[in-house]
């Protein structure tokens, strides 16, 4: 197993920032049918940047590591930042191919980031 692969498997048995978010300002939850993915997050946005992200769910080791990550990488940009963030953002981040039938379990957690931001706004 490749070094990449190991650290997957790590943020999927050891979930980085995983539970309930107390003084959450931004919230959103997601579900991929396909996969059977469901993802909620919650964030805590001041002056225009993250300062906590939290995310819950279930699924598979890519939409759980994937989100698992993104609640540290997201942590200190601005909105305008993570609203940039696209596909090859995703990937470098893993360091590994994504296979066409697992690329929306890797994006689920940076859609469902990108829906509270989104709701937080029209709050």
């Amino acid at each position: 197993m490749d070094l990449y692969s190991e650290i997957i498997l790590d943020y999927y048995k050891n979930p980085r920032n995983k539970g309930p978010l107390k003084d959450a300002n931004a919230y959103s939850e997601e579900y991929n049918p396909s996969c059977g993915d469901k993802i909620s997050i919650q964030l805590k946005i001041e002056d225009n940047k993250i300062t906590k992200a939290n995310f819950d769910g279930i699924g598979c080791a890519i939409s759980q590591a994937t989100t698992s990550m993104l609640t540290e990488e997201i942590i200190g940009k601005t909105i305008e930042e993570i609203k940039a963030m696209d596909t090859p953002d995703i990937i470098n981040m893993l360091g590994i191919e994504i296979s066409p039938g697992r690329i929306k379990c890797a994006l689920l957690g940076l859609s469902t980031i990108k829906k509270a931001i989104i709701l937080h706004k029209h709050a």
